[in-house]
């Protein structure tokens, strides 16, 4: 049996990320979760995740940061999930794979994560 996809959700919103972790736990996917920029980056290095979600707002260092720091170390996926439609040109300037606005739909969510990870493993 093939090794489970690693998904990490950083958003500093417990209530979400507990919601989107179900989800993505039942459709199959390995999950770990970091409520902050300092955290993700220290998981994405010992985890090794397959793809990133996250969160642009967050305190301490948001996800711009977190996304600059990551692009000069990794090219994992990165889908950038904010509730502020007008940070989605920034975020892909950064090196962001895709943006997805909140709310969002699940299922769109899971559409887009398989997407990238089907272009990674082809």
């Amino acid at each position: 049996m093939a090794a489970k996809r690693k998904i990490l959700i950083v958003d500093d919103e417990p209530a979400l990320v507990k919601v989107v972790s179900i989800k993505l736990r039942v459709s199959g996917y390995e999950v770990i979760t970091a409520l902050n920029g300092h955290e993700a980056l220290s998981l994405i290095k010992s985890e090794k995740p397959d793809i990133v979600l996250l969160d642009v707002i967050m305190p301490g260092m948001d996800g711009f940061e977190v996304l600059q720091r990551l692009r000069a170390f990794s090219k994992i996926p990165v889908i950038i999930v904010s509730a502020r439609l007008e940070y989605s040109r920034q975020a892909m300037t950064l090196g962001a794979n895709a943006f997805i606005a909140k709310p969002f739909d699940i299922d769109e969510l899971l559409k887009k994560i398989e997407q990238f990870l089907n272009l990674k493993s082809g």
